[in-house]
């Protein structure tokens, strides 16, 4: 009888850990879909709070119009596009693309910097920005090779044009001439 009744503990005891291990899965399985519901709420969340941020913007442009309005028809001179502004198709567009006439203003152009040194006639023509005068000859710098590409040289002339223009008492004055000897 002793063994019967060790059976049936034991069997009580598989019976109380298989309900116990099932009621251990269904509870991870609840806890993972409230998880996965809080994770689409704060989706959700977050991309209404998009929404109202984008309704707000468009809130205050719109309640900005008149004041947009007047700023296009006084200070830019902005009209809305007329009908005949618009472009029927393909063969209209290229007939924008004719060569130009005779009397055609010439087309704009990009500026870009030389390629080669001023000439000497356009340094003659350069003026010291301290003192308004023109630059001397023996001023500039006789020998490009001497300095680097982008680096400028400091002479004498100069600190004094500087001295000049801001008094002797400034300590940059001083700063430059001991640079310059």
């Amino acid at each position: 009888m002793m063994s019967r009744g060790s059976r049936l503990r034991q069997i009580g005891w598989l019976f109380a850990l298989s309900i116990s291990f099932g009621c251990f899965i269904a509870l991870t399985f609840q806890v993972n879909s409230v998880k996965s519901e809080v994770r689409l709420a704060e989706r959700q969340i977050v991309q209404l709070e998009r929404e109202k941020l984008l309704l707000e913007t468009e809130f205050q442009a719109r309640a900005n119009q008149q004041q947009l309005a007047d700023w296009n028809a006084i200070e830019f001179g902005y009209k809305a596009p007329r009908a005949d502004q618009y472009i029927s198709g393909v063969r209209q567009l290229a007939s924008l693309g004719a060569p130009r006439g005779m009397n055609a203003p010439s087309p704009i152009r990009v500026a870009r910097a030389p390629d080669a040194a001023p000439s000497p006639e356009a340094l003659d023509a350069m003026v010291s920005p301290i003192s308004g005068q023109r630059v001397a000859q023996a001023d500039r710098v006789q020998s490009p090779s001497a300095k680097k590409p982008g680096q400028m040289e400091i002479k004498a002339s100069a600190a004094d044009d500087f001295a000049r223009a801001f008094g002797e008492a400034t300590p940059l004055v001083a700063r430059v001439a001991e640079v310059v000897e």
